[in-house]
């Protein structure tokens, strides 16, 4: 699944093709928008609030099925989950890198065509009850909203719950996914098991995730070592029994909830209440 950046670089491609622009042609190709024409439409922005990209637009006086519309200011909501993709082509350039049955919908402006691939839980609803899909988020690791303090508080609230899992909860804070989560809790010294209630730092943690994000964003290359070249981006996601960069045990991999985790054995030691593994 997208981390948080990914989807915040997403946004600003977006952005940078389409804000300030009049969409020409719109061509939705899910059954919940097909008949949605948005036409001299102007896009305003193009926004992410965790792993959510939300395009901001202006409605010429009419409602996406046509009829005057009360609501001036729209957003066309979207995820993308573990697959979808938004591209930005120049007009003409061929659409390249997916198949195109895969595409859910297109949008054409005089400067740019924006196509977005396999995306999920598409829906168009008025900016002002954009609450509706994303207010149940926690605080937003690259948003204006940051709050560490509401972060570290969200995951307190759950001591029995274990720290990989809560890392996950984007009620808690918005952005972190599998690889942050893996990487965070081993830069921290505390294994995926262990309870939140059992974490001594939870404001050091909530910190060292949004510095991580942070400082990936504006590439797609993800990095937590500082490293760039391949093979050596991760401390031990993706990196099963390869040793450790610290101590040289060798990385394990093990499901965890309903995702898997990499962590190390000695670097990462396991809490007492963990169950063996099956």
């Amino acid at each position: 699944m997208p981390e948080g950046d990914t989807v915040w670089n997403t946004a600003r491609v977006l952005h940078r093709a389409l804000a300030g622009a009049r969409i020409t042609r719109s061509d939705f190709r899910v059954p919940q928008l097909a008949t949605t024409d948005l036409s001299d439409w102007t896009v305003r922005e193009s926004a992410s609030r965790g792993k959510h990209l939300l395009l901001r637009l202006s409605s010429p006086g009419r409602s996406p099925a046509g009829q005057p519309a009360t609501d001036t200011l729209w957003t066309l909501h979207s995820h993308l989950r573990m697959d979808g993709a938004w591209r930005a082509y120049a007009p003409g350039e061929r659409w390249g890198g997916r198949p195109a049955h895969l595409i859910r919908v297109v949008l054409h402006s005089p400067a740019a065509v924006a196509v977005g691939y396999h995306l999920h839980e598409m829906s168009l609803l008025p900016t002002a009850e954009e609450d509706r899909l994303v207010g149940h988020l926690g605080p937003d690791l690259l948003g204006p909203d940051w709050d560490p303090d509401e972060a570290a508080r969200r995951l307190g609230d759950h001591p029995e719950q274990t720290i990989g899992e809560a890392l996950l909860d984007q009620r808690n804070l918005a952005g972190v996914g599998n690889l942050y989560k893996c990487e965070v809790l081993f830069l921290r010294g505390v294994s995926p098991w262990t309870p939140v209630g059992a974490v001594s730092d939870l404001p050091g943690m909530v910190a060292l995730a949004q510095r991580l994000l942070a400082a990936n964003r504006g590439r797609w290359t993800q990095s937590s070592t500082g490293s760039l070249h391949r093979g050596q981006t991760s401390y031990v996601y993706g990196r099963r029994a390869q040793p450790c960069r610290r101590c040289g045990t060798a990385i394990r991999k093990e499901e965890l909830g309903e995702r898997v985790t990499y962590w190390c054995p000695v670097c990462q030691p396991e809490h007492a209440g963990r169950p063996e593994p099956g």
